[in-house]
């Protein structure tokens, strides 16, 4: 289990891409897999989840920005 989490229950009709989408928002880049990865057996409950499933939502690091790369001066 992730040192740092948060739990959400579903809502009726959820899927598990609108919870993690308005968790994390659209910056973080495989969230989704890191949520499921987190949830064994998630995936097995359907694209609609059942209303008050459970969800642990792993604290995610944002990715860092690139740095700056000047070819020329």
């Amino acid at each position: 289990m992730h040192s740092k989490s948060f739990e959400s229950d579903s809502k009726e009709g959820e899927t598990l891409d609108e919870i993690v989408w308005r968790h994390y928002g659209a910056e973080i880049r495989g969230a989704l897999e890191t949520v499921i990865e987190a949830n064994q057996g998630i995936a097995a409950l359907g694209p609609i989840l059942p209303l008050g499933t459970r969800l642990l939502l792993p604290v995610i690091d944002a990715p860092k920005e690139a740095e700056s790369l000047r070819l020329w001066d």
